[in-house]
């Protein structure tokens, strides 16, 4: 039966399952910590307590907020084994359709090898789970030391993020080259840059040109070639992994002098 959830029935019926609906419509079918507040950040207090900071997180479209941060217990490691906990956010409906979530550390099975994960709750509410558990860290254990914690959830970027990875264009100055002109030009989850020298340029082994702001570089390096000199060096343009424009060539250690330097890069964002 077709029913208008946003709109007044001169009674309650708008329910928590038909928000959890539209939640895993608009988000997606899986679990994410939202990117606000401290993004459930953890700290190791001391070797048998950590504590998790405040934040946001969806998992199968239940929303659950973490107001205060929470220290957790972790059970104490044995000498000479080794153990890997995990920390998690559960999901759980009770008696009479009663629905809570808490943080909780699940245990794992101490070993002299290599430690595995606990096994965990994994049928989701949308299909009729009635516990849940979305894994936030793992906590490696050997002996009775904790190592360092494994984020093991994703960040869901807000939709201004995506908004700006779409339309968003900035016009970038050189910072090497007063003579040239760089532009990026962010549009539908693409970066294209485009480096015009109208006079000869001269360059040394690396020269930065530009750097990117962050949101707009690549997963792996992009580069392409840009020209050949006379005396035979072939120089590229390059853009790192973390922002950097450089005109580079591969012939010896001395400059080189390019008469034209004209080129387009295009590559999706990470």
């Amino acid at each position: 039966m077709v029913e208008l959830v946003t709109g007044h029935a001169g009674k309650a019926h708008a329910t928590a399952e038909q928000a959890a609906g539209l939640n895993a419509g608009i988000l997606g079918l899986d679990d994410y910590v939202l990117d606000v507040h401290d993004k459930l950040k953890i700290t190791v207090v001391s070797a048998n307590k950590v504590t998790i900071g405040t934040g946001e997180l969806v998992m199968q479209g239940r929303h659950v907020s973490q107001g205060t941060p929470e220290d957790l217990i972790v059970t104490n490691g044995s000498q000479g084994q080794k153990r890997n906990d995990l920390i998690v956010c559960r999901y759980t409906k009770g008696s009479q359709s009663i629905e809570s979530a808490k943080l909780v550390v699940v245990r794992g099975v101490p070993t002299t090898g290599t430690p595995k994960d606990p096994a965990l709750n994994t049928t989701s509410p949308l299909d009729g789970g009635t516990i849940y558990d979305m894994a936030l860290y793992r906590i490696p254990l050997d002996g009775i030391a904790i190592g360092t914690p494994v984020p093991l959830f994703n960040v869901l970027r807000p939709m201004s993020d995506v908004w700006d990875s779409l339309t968003r264009a900035d016009i970038i100055a050189s910072q090497t080259f007063p003579a040239m002109h760089v532009t990026a030009c962010a549009k539908a989850g693409t970066v294209t840059i485009q480096a015009q020298g109208a006079n000869a340029v001269t360059t040394t082994k690396d020269s930065v040109i530009a750097k990117l702001k962050p949101g707009f570089w690549p997963g792996v390096p992009v580069r392409a070639l840009f020209g050949v000199a006379t005396d035979g060096a072939w120089g590229l343009i390059t853009v790192s992994t973390t922002g950097d424009v450089t005109l580079i060539h591969r012939y010896g250690s001395q400059s080189h002098t390019w008469s034209v330097v004209d080129i387009s890069v295009t590559y999706a964002i990470a």
